[in-house]
């Protein structure tokens, strides 16, 4: 019982571990990830790679710098990559950047073209750190793959992450191929983005031009959404009304019965993450359809294996990072519009803004993606008895699942089996959660959907600022988000060992 098959990885660790694409980093003890919210020098020195929208990568630095010096950039100026010159529109068109691709200097006779974004913004400037934080809300990183590809023939680096790929050149239509068939979906009706954020993006951009032509105005967001979607809606639209609780559809109703002809679509998450709330889908259908509104659903945690959300999304949205890539090395997401839905027909006012992901993230994931299915299987299969064997542990004092008391009902009228689960659930603690965080040997650290389970304290690194203020404290609690919330994504790992390893922490309080 004392003998664990997980090993904690030290801090700053690649997840995977010795993964130099790995979007997850190894943050073992919770004053690791205090510290890095903190942004402390000592953690700064340790975590040199994370997720890749929030910590610049290690080899976008170096590009960075490179870019500066091949070009004289003055030393005034922030030199910022993006995943695209298209990228690099939309970002100079909102703040404003005029010195954007091509960049002269002041002989006229040097400019900047490379087969990515670049802008130059002022450093230290407030318009720099909202540029920084837009490109992170909606996915316009550029690729730690293309940027390794370009600094192996310059010379900078000697050699590349030693990776299996997909080898053929229709990987960008084997994952749409894979997905089609998941989602029971035409081809025509999929595209990719370099992330699930821009995905997100691509869906809130199309939905609000489509809405606006009618004279729809309005979003409604339904649920406390993850922090980058809700980032998004309210980059993107100056009416939002806001519903918190996916389990009170009723004063949505209220609400649309006096504005439901002003509303352009409803965003939500299905289930919620990391709660994992589950709202009445066919009740929240028909109120679409009464009032004409576009239902974009956040389908990464449901996964078209484990729910059948056909009948009721017109737009799916799923972060291919997570379960469709199961490996936690490749940043990518996807748009579906429904071939049931009116906005069918129009994919092109949704699809001309993703961008588009870089062919060596694509060939790995066209690998990764084979296995979706079995992975989600095998992960579900997990995940129940997991929760089955939780309910008995004296050390757990919570369990938020999709097939809890408050979610099963609405969880079943979607799930395609009545003993699914999707792969995450949430937990609290009967003791300190601190010293449990810190005795757990699994991984942890953000992200989810590995086929190693992971774990994260989900309130710390998504919300840590409310944690700083009685308001911030006072908020978290109106939403039922407590503090010290650890998020499991479950593994594939033999599930005897999985327990425990719940066994021997359980044994030491």
């Amino acid at each position: 019982m004392n003998n664990s098959i997980f090993t904690n990885h030290e801090c700053g660790q690649t997840l995977p571990p010795n993964n130099i694409h790995a979007v997850s980093v190894s943050m073992p003890n919770l004053q690791d990830v205090i510290d890095y919210e903190e942004q402390t020098p000592e953690i700064l020195e340790k975590i040199k790679s994370a997720y890749p929208r929030f910590v610049m990568h290690p080899y976008l630095r170096i590009l960075a710098e490179h870019i500066k010096v091949k070009y004289q950039v003055p030393d005034y100026f922030e030199v910022v990559l993006l995943s695209s010159k298209k990228a690099v529109d939309v970002v100079a068109h909102k703040y404003y950047i005029y010195n954007k691709i091509p960049y002269f200097d002041q002989d006229m006779n040097k400019y900047i073209n490379e087969p990515f974004g670049v802008i130059l913004v002022r450093k230290n400037s407030r318009q720099l750190k909202k540029v920084l934080q837009f490109i992170q809300h909606v996915g316009y990183n550029l690729s730690s793959r293309l940027a390794e590809d370009y600094l192996c023939n310059i010379g900078l680096l000697k050699d590349k992450q030693n990776e299996e790929l997909y080898e053929d050149d229709d990987a960008k239509d084997e994952i749409i191929k894979t997905l089609a068939k998941a989602y029971e979906q035409p081809t025509q009706n999929i595209s990719l983005a370099p992330s699930g954020m821009n995905a997100v993006y691509s869906a809130i951009k199309g939905a609000k031009s489509i809405g606006a032509k009618n004279g729809r105005t309005i979003i409604v967001q339904l649920g406390w959404l993850y922090l980058d979607t809700m980032n998004i809606v309210d980059h993107y639209y100056e009416r939002i009304k806001k519903f918190l609780d996916v389990n009170d559809l009723d004063i949505l109703e209220e609400y649309l019965n006096e504005n439901g002809f002003q509303v352009s679509s409803i965003i939500t998450e299905v289930p919620t993450n990391p709660l994992l709330a589950c709202t009445d889908l066919p009740r929240l259908r028909s109120l679409c359809d009464k009032y004409n509104i576009t239902l974009i659903i956040d389908s990464t945690f449901a996964t078209p294996f484990i729910c059948d959300l056909k009948p009721y999304g017109d737009i799916f949205v799923e972060s291919l990072t997570k379960f469709a890539c199961g490996n936690a090395d490749v940043l990518m997401g996807a748009i579906i519009l429904n071939e049931n839905s009116k906005i069918s027909s129009m994919s092109a006012e949704f699809f001309k803004h993703p961008d588009t992901p870089y062919i060596k993230d694509m060939q790995r994931l066209a690998l990764e993606i084979k296995d979706y299915e079995k992975r989600m299987k095998k992960i579900s299969s997990n995940t129940k008895k997991l929760v089955e064997y939780l309910k008995a542990s004296p050390m757990i004092k919570k369990i938020y699942s999709c097939q809890n008391e408050e979610n099963k009902t609405n969880f079943l009228k979607i799930a395609k089996n009545s003993d699914d689960y999707v792969g995450v659930i949430s937990v609290t603690f009967t003791k300190d959660f601190q010293k449990i965080y810190d005795e757990f040997r699994f991984c942890k650290g953000p992200s989810l959907g590995t086929e190693f389970t992971l774990l994260m304290p989900y309130t710390y690194l998504a919300h840590y600022d409310y944690l700083q203020t009685n308001k911030g404290r006072e908020f978290l609690n109106k939403i039922g988000l407590p503090k010290d919330l650890l998020r499991i994504s479950v593994g594939v790992e033999n599930i005897k060992d999985i327990i425990n390893e719940f066994k021997r922490v359980e044994k030491l309080f």
